[in-house]
């Protein structure tokens, strides 16, 4: 790992992420909202087994992703290119982010600027799958209007939708002293669309640990960091915006409680480790795993737990691209959102290093992806 990010580790962050997206997604096989073949394989008489087989699924999906990356030849023999390995909406959304941050627009500016990018980047949905939240919350945005970049206050907005488009706050806002500007813009435009603490808090985690890797923290330090620093920030700017704060308050303990109970997990609640790891956590001790990670069962699919899989995975693959994937991007559930956060980070630590070249060389929108790497890393410095 070089002792300085530089804007190589920039155009990286950005690439890999949308790499990571679009192999976790398989173009709509491999990414958990899709039943994929498995589903299909139950026979009528046997339908009233189906909830049974759908606890099931997440492991048959990922023995199938096994299957086929060996057919495909293995990661190192992947080219990732349209019209087979499209990026999901992850990667457009994070585009529409970085975009919009791009701009160097300050304040409420900049929040209509990322709403509108939002608006648009909707158009560009064929295809890619985006969740029920963005969907909805974009679709109530009204970006150049006085308050148009909120939108109200719902329970349901605790997906994974904010927190897999934010890693590019954290490369706009990379400094320790830049901390509060990146916890604010990444609450602001997390609750467009997720306003529910565990949703837009999810923003803020993936955000604060592409920061950490620009930093070189010690990636044992980066839960710690959220829960003791970036999260109590978030608190004190929810309530003096004065925008669904009794509702934010009444909803906020569950992000929290998750993290400290997988910090404790990991051994790693004071920052320093060994990591702790369970004897076995091949695959299929992941995705159990990562299934008591989630919300409902659904791992990655909720906005503590995309960036909580992803750190699991950084912490344990360390330089290894392809034990990266396997960890982040081939498991059994929202694989495309846990790979976009890790691959992102992975960039900026590692560069592309040990990722083979058909990985990357062909990926869709590569051009966008690193054009606003190189602006991002400008307004940085």
């Amino acid at each position: 790992m070089d002792r300085l990010a530089t804007v190589e580790h920039y155009r990286a962050a950005m690439l890999l992420s949308g790499v990571g997206d679009a192999l976790g997604y398989r173009n709509q096989l491999w990414e958990y909202n899709e039943s994929g073949p498995a589903i299909h394989q139950v026979s009528e008489d046997s339908q009233r087994h189906q909830a049974a087989a759908e606890d099931a699924l997440a492991l048959t999906r990922l023995s199938l992703a096994s299957q086929e990356l060996k057919e495909l030849g293995g990661l190192k023999n992947i080219e990732v290119r349209l019209p087979d390995w499209p990026v999901s909406d992850d990667t457009v959304l994070h585009l529409a982010t970085a975009e919009g941050l791009a701009t160097g627009k300050p304040g409420e500016e900049l929040m209509h600027e990322v709403a509108a990018r939002y608006v648009e980047g909707m158009k560009d949905m064929a295809g890619r799958k985006p969740g029920p939240s963005s969907i909805s919350g974009v679709s109530q945005l009204k970006p150049g209007e006085e308050g148009g970049y909120r939108v109200p206050y719902t329970p349901e907005g605790t997906g994974c939708g904010a927190a897999m488009r934010s890693m590019c706050i954290g490369l706009r806002y990379p400094k320790p002293d830049q901390l509060l500007s990146l916890v604010a813009v990444a609450v602001e435009t997390g609750r467009m669309t997720h306003p529910h603490p565990t949703g837009f808090l999810g923003a803020v985690a993936s955000a604060l640990f592409a920061a950490y890797a620009v930093q070189r923290r010690p990636i044992t330090t980066w839960g710690l960091g959220l829960l003791n620093e970036a999260c109590p920030i978030a608190r004190c700017f929810v309530q003096g915006r004065g925008f669904a704060v009794e509702e934010s308050e009444r909803d906020w303990d569950f992000f929290c409680d998750k993290w400290q109970w997988y910090l404790d997990l990991r051994g790693i609640s004071c920052g320093l480790g060994p990591v702790i790891w369970p004897p076995s956590y091949g695959p299929a001790e992941r995705d159990e795993a990562y299934r008591s990670f989630s919300l409902a069962g659904w791992a990655g699919r909720s906005g503590h737990d995309a960036p909580m899989i992803a750190l699991d995975a950084l912490l344990g693959a360390g330089a290894d691209w392809p034990e990266l994937m396997s960890r982040a991007g081939f498991h059994g559930g929202d694989s495309d959102s846990t790979a976009v956060i890790a691959c992102c980070c992975w960039g900026l630590l590692y560069g592309t290093a040990g990722v083979p070249e058909g990985n990357y060389s062909n990926l869709e929108y590569r051009d966008r992806l690193e054009r606003s790497a190189e602006q991002l890393y400008a307004l940085s410095h």
